[in-house]
């Protein structure tokens, strides 16, 4: 099967309400959430057993669209700023970030599958976040947004699923923060998940991650305009040099030797104070793009929920927990991922009953689940003909 390359799909950004006061979100930090929005998008159809359904599940900085090209504006009414119309218009004629394995024909076929992605708990891009407006104040919640958990996010993404008439799950996928999701799910909800394929991601998150993590905290809230979260003008420069850290591991030594080595951006004179390597002018370009779409306290909020990561927290010994997982699993791994390293992969298939090791080989780091397309394709697809 050839992955197609142009998108057939148009995608929309829909609203639900969820959790109201009677019936709150009990957070696991002891906090209860009420009248919690979230945002999702579906590709195909649901059939009438609603068995057929794909759960996608994004990375820290990603959001519901998954696939397909968004033909109308939107707009997030109930956040400040409106970010999701902030992306709509920097993304405008571009497809979905899986887009490649979403469709008719792809590897979640949409002819046969009803493939839904919703922005996660504590993001910017439509779901009850920092950004949301805080219904005790009329104003963004900013750092008094409550401590969130992968847990709490798969508890809004259940009560979704439910809304929308999902009884069983064909499989969940999502790489990083996303896989982080996918096992919370085989744990909590083992009665109507039936496969999962979790990418690039860890059972718990590894004192490295953590390092990393609070490295990119601390260049936000060392930021002058931070103000403890409590920030009238966004910390630009912090939040900017946040995403620069993030993006050198999430690529590797190989990957940028190969697209810019020593190249300079102008190449006159080396030893002009105006002249820039070409690598320091694409993390430039990289931290000021998010900068655009993005938000602090969304930023320290999600990276902190990655750090929270532990599907053992409050359950017992991990080897017993992923033992638990009845879900027929693929856990695919990234042969040069400097983040989560395929030890992290192969460590969750081994203890897992039901489940394989697959691993995509690639110079590009952890953000190979995001570009190499085919070799997903070659993984994937043999394991849902086996569903």
């Amino acid at each position: 099967m050839q992955i197609k390359n142009l998108t057939t799909l148009t995608a929309k950004t829909n609203f639900i309400d969820l959790f109201n006061e009677v019936s709150p979100l009990n957070l696991e930090c002891g906090i209860n959430l009420h009248n919690i929005k979230a945002a999702y998008q579906t590709y195909g159809e649901l059939n009438s057993e609603g068995s057929n359904a794909v759960l996608i599940c994004h990375a820290l900085t990603g959001n519901a669209h998954a696939a397909g090209f968004i033909e109308e504006e939107e707009y997030d009414n109930q956040s400040r700023p409106d970010l999701l119309n902030k992306y709509l218009k920097m993304f405008k004629g571009k497809p979905g970030w899986w887009d490649d394995v979403i469709g008719p024909g792809k590897i979640f076929d949409t002819n046969k599958y009803f493939v839904i992605c919703s922005n996660v708990l504590g993001s910017c891009y439509g779901t009850t976040g920092p950004v949301s407006i805080n219904p005790q104040n009329n104003k963004p919640y900013q750092a008094d947004f409550p401590k969130v958990t992968v847990r709490d996010i798969v508890k809004v993404q259940k009560e979704l699923i439910d809304k929308l008439g999902v009884n069983k799950i064909k499989t969940i996928s999502g790489g990083s923060l996303g896989g982080m999701q996918v096992l919370e799910w085989a744990v909590m909800y083992p009665e109507i998940v039936e496969s999962i394929i979790p990418i690039a991601t860890s059972a718990r998150h590894s004192a490295w991650a953590i390092g990393i993590g609070e490295i990119e905290r601390q260049a936000i809230t060392n930021d002058p305009e931070w103000k403890n979260g409590y920030y009238k003008k966004q910390p630009e420069k912090g939040l900017a040099l946040a995403r620069k850290i993030a993006m050198l591991t999430y690529r590797t030594m190989p990957s940028m030797e190969e697209k810019f080595a020593r190249q300079l951006t102008d190449h006159k004179d080396f030893f002009d104070d105006e002249n820039n390597f070409q690598i320091n002018s694409y993390l430039d370009y990289q931290g000021d793009k998010l900068v655009k779409r993005f938000d602090a306290n969304t930023y320290i909020t999600l990276a902190n929920i990655m750090d929270y990561h532990d599907i053992s927290f409050n359950r017992g010994n991990i080897d017993d927990v992923l033992k638990s997982i009845k879900a027929k699993t693929l856990s695919i791994g990234i042969d040069s991922d400097l983040l989560y390293p395929v030890e992290e992969q192969k460590f969750i298939a081994e203890k897992i009953t039901n489940a394989k090791y697959a691993e995509i080989k690639s110079i590009h780091g952890h953000d190979a689940f995001l570009i190499e397309f085919e070799q997903l394709n070659k993984i994937i697809t043999p394991f849902l003909a086996e569903l």
